[in-house]
């Protein structure tokens, strides 16, 4: 088994677009015609993010049982660094951290109300 997709409704659709297209370089691609708006993003050639529009501008209630994040694995260092280029470069906000004994680095993202992004990658030594 492994996981196909997330899914992430919002009302900043092209916002959170951008973001998964231009920061963290996934494509967009085929999507069937659905009544609803949105888009599905792909990473070698699997649609891994499915966007829907919301016509609400306020997020979910938080309820004692939910997913908390969706994290990606970065394996090459010079993507790594490209990535907080990224980041950077459009100011887009994050907090980094390491991981005790892995020393594996962490930067979290949020790129719209309620949605958290996680990047993690190999210790830098």
């Amino acid at each position: 088994m492994k996981i196909d997709h997330a899914t992430i409704v919002t009302p900043q659709l092209e916002e959170v677009r951008h973001f998964f297209c231009h920061i963290v370089g996934l494509t967009e691609g085929d999507r069937p015609p659905f009544r609803f708006g949105g888009h599905w993003l792909y990473h070698d050639g699997k649609p891994v993010i499915h966007l829907v529009k919301s016509n609400s501008s306020h997020p979910p209630a938080k309820t004692p049982s939910r997913i908390d994040h969706i994290a990606f694995r970065v394996e090459d260092e010079t993507e790594w660094s490209k990535l907080i280029a990224r980041l950077q470069g459009e100011n887009i906000e994050y907090q980094s951290s390491e991981i005790p004994v892995t020393g594996e680095r962490q930067l979290f993202v949020v790129p719209t109300s309620g949605v958290m992004i996680e990047f993690v990658t190999a210790s830098s030594d």
